[in-house]
């Protein structure tokens, strides 16, 4: 039969053995739980062991013992600072209201445990891109100033601020201190990496530590600090200086450099050797305009002896000769062009004078027009007293029709035309004027 405790209340509240009771009995349903972490605290006592295990990213701390009937069945070279992974069960003192983890195994985190975790790790982020080679982010050719995250008074900062003065001396840094092994490491480094990258005024981020071994470099490679370093937008250059067994921070960064002198050498240029680059340049300069102006003095040269230079009159002699015989010969086709111009004109004009009937006026014949302006061709066109018109070569004259001549033909025996109003007279082609300038009609 289950005895149920009401809920305590301010009238019936619980003794405190009953709520620590309750306390220990709700802990011991948790059970036992592998737990990995770093031994801060190893205390031998009476052949127990009490100590701490501080997790291994964030700032957590539980307290645990080993009884000595454990401690014969886990490894002996166990001390303070080693890697761990323990099966442990807490335990809550009802006498004390202590919590302690009680331990019944505790095992080294062995070396290819780790490796195995990296290369897990290293193959989810490297699916994810973050170490493609195209998310590399070029160096700039001489940084105004260079950020630096390393030990304080470390070797690592003495060689990488030395190397850079001494290759560049006007060079600036800012130097930002962190733990670079131990527990403070990855949120003191991945801080001071956001402190940097948040400087506009730093152009390149150099993490330098001077090498260590591989347990001791583990914090580079931990999740939180790669993805930091890859979301950074200045350039990183990794130098921690252990080429076996690199950590993640080596394949993230934009550089890796072998060591911390490897990075000053490879971030800042030397100002002799650009110096020596510059000269080397002027001189390829000069060489190449000496050889530029070498080549057109002879070209000119050249040009110089051609004798259309050495005597320009030549040139212009010949040209002049060219000219008049061109302008002779344009005059005589043009001569000849006026001629037949000329004849085929001649010729037109007399087909026209042929044509035309002035001609035939000239040669003493004449047009007769009824007063209606209408050529008469036929004498029964005219009958007697119907006024004519007569157009000779010259004039004209005004005449009356005496009928037509009987037999069609003129009075005058030689072709000749005689006009009984005696206003005009026609003899042999020659015209006579009648003084009277007005013929008197037949009645």
């Amino acid at each position: 039969m289950t005895i149920v405790t009401p809920p305590p209340t301010a009238e019936s509240p619980w003794p405190v053995g009953l709520f620590a009771g309750k306390i220990r009995d709700w802990i011991d349903r948790l059970g036992t739980a592998w737990v990995e972490g770093e031994i801060t605290q190893w205390n031998v006592a009476g052949g127990n062991v009490y100590g701490k295990l501080k997790d291994l990213e964030i700032d957590a701390t539980v307290s645990f013992s080993v009884w000595s009937s454990v401690r014969g069945r886990i490894p002996a070279d166990l001390k303070q600072g080693d890697r761990v992974i323990a099966a442990m069960k807490p335990n809550f003192w009802v006498k004390g209201g202590s919590l302690t983890m009680q331990v019944f195994d505790m095992r080294h985190v062995g070396l290819g445990d780790l490796l195995e975790r990296l290369e897990r790790l290293r193959q989810t982020l490297t699916a994810e891109g973050l170490f493609a080679p195209e998310r590399k982010r070029p160096l700039p050719f001489l940084p105004q100033r260079i950020g630096l995250i390393t030990g304080k008074d470390s070797d690592a900062e003495k060689d990488v601020l030395r190397n850079a003065q001494l290759r560049w001396p006007s060079v600036q840094f800012c130097v930002v201190h962190a733990a670079v092994q131990g527990e403070r490491m990855v949120a003191e480094v991945t801080a001071a990496l956001l402190e940097l990258d948040a400087d506009p005024e730093v152009d390149v981020i150099i993490v330098a530590r001077g090498g260590g071994d591989f347990q001791n470099l583990l914090g580079f490679s931990d999740e939180g600090l790669i993805r930091a370093a890859a979301a950074a937008t200045t350039p990183i250059v990794s130098a921690i200086g252990h080429e076996n067994d690199r950590p993640l921070l080596d394949d993230v960064a934009d550089l890796r450099a072998s060591t911390p002198t490897d990075a000053a050498k490879r971030v800042v240029p030397d100002v002799g050797e650009e110096l020596l680059r510059v000269q080397q340049a002027r001189a390829r300069m000069s060489q190449r305009l000496t050889n530029l102006i070498g080549v057109e003095i002879d070209r000119l040269g050249q040009f110089r002896s051609r004798p259309v230079l050495a005597n320009p009159q030549t040139l212009i002699d010949v040209r002049a000769d060219e000219l008049v015989r061109w302008v002779a010969r344009s005059e005589e086709l043009l001569q000849r062009a006026i001629e037949r111009g000329t004849t085929r004109l001649a010729e037109l004009t007399g087909r026209l004078r042929a044509l035309s009937p002035e001609s035939t006026l000239r040669r003493g014949y004449s047009i007769a027009q009824l007063p209606s302006g209408a050529i008469l061709r036929d004498g029964a066109e005219a009958p007697a007293g119907t006024d004519l018109v007569l157009t000779l070569a010259t004039g004209a004259l005004g005449a009356t029709s005496t009928g037509p001549l009987t037999g069609g033909s003129a009075s005058s025996t030689d072709g000749s035309a005689s006009l009984t109003d005696g206003s005009a007279s026609l003899t042999d082609g020659s015209e006579t004027s009648d003084p009277a300038p007005t013929s008197t009609p037949a009645r």
